[in-house]
């Protein structure tokens, strides 16, 4: 699969504690894939290992194959600041930038990137901020700051704020556990908008929302990638008991 998401022997430690042992997942291209399974079993880091950010924890290391879009992530030579413009994350708790503003935020990472133009930034900020569903709430608060939005308008926020480099991915490591049912829903159709033109990879505790946006499901246990397949074959049909479990809330 030259497009899409191609991981094999993905193995991944913090210093002693091996915490990933060898994953092999394919993920399709513009489509939505949810990874499930309790605390601590891997999940937040393997994300991580996808754009590279699992490195710049100290100690740190990863072994095995990631490739993103028919590019090879962990190639010599490749510079992680661009595979993390390529590949966007959106984290578990809203995390604007409390001295910059609605547009600050936005723009942050083209202004990185080098761009200057005001005209490009301002396109290029509405342009997110609709795709975001948050332009027509924040259009006349653009100079406010991020952190005077709501929760759920922040997240948002932080959305657009990946969105507005032009990513080929995203990754959403429990978008909306921070948020009430009203923004997680907002959340979730933006999500469900999003996929038409970009690979989605959700991490999320709740299996409702993993059934209700993803085409793809991964169980992760312990480290391992216990089963991976359609995600209303993976609810309805496991094919390890340990899924079954999981699913039926027998653990976790």
């Amino acid at each position: 699969m030259a497009d899409g998401i191609l991981v094999k022997d993905l193995n991944a430690w913090f210093g002693d504690h091996h915490v990933l042992h060898d994953i092999g997942i394919a993920m399709a291209p513009k489509a939505v894939t949810a990874l499930i399974g309790p605390s601590g079993c891997g999940k937040s880091t393997f994300i991580r290992c996808l754009n590279r950010m699992h490195e710049v924890v100290p100690g740190a290391r990863v072994t095995g194959g990631v490739r993103v879009e028919g590019q090879d992530v962990y190639a010599p030579g490749v510079d992680p600041v661009q595979i993390r413009r390529k590949i966007g994350m959106v984290f578990q708790k809203p995390n604007p930038f409390p001295t910059m503003s609605v547009f600050d935020n936005v723009v942050v990472g083209l202004r990185l990137g080098g761009m200057r133009e005001r005209a490009v930034l301002h396109e290029a900020a509405e342009r997110a901020l609709r795709q975001a569903a948050l332009w027509d709430e924040v259009k006349d608060a653009l100079g406010k700051s991020g952190v005077s939005l709501s929760g759920g308008q922040q997240q948002r926020l932080c959305i657009a704020r990946a969105l507005a480099v032009e990513p080929e991915v995203l990754l959403m490591d429990e978008p909306c556990s921070a948020l009430d049912p009203i923004a997680t829903a907002k959340i979730e159709e933006l999500i469900l908008e999003l996929r038409s033109t970009l690979t989605i990879v959700i991490v999320t505790h709740n299996m409702q929302q993993a059934a209700r946006v993803s085409e793809a499901t991964g169980f992760f246990l312990l480290g391992e990638l216990v089963e991976f397949g359609v995600t209303r074959q993976l609810f309805t049909n496991p094919r390890d008991k340990r899924t079954e479990d999981y699913i039926t809330g027998r653990f976790g």
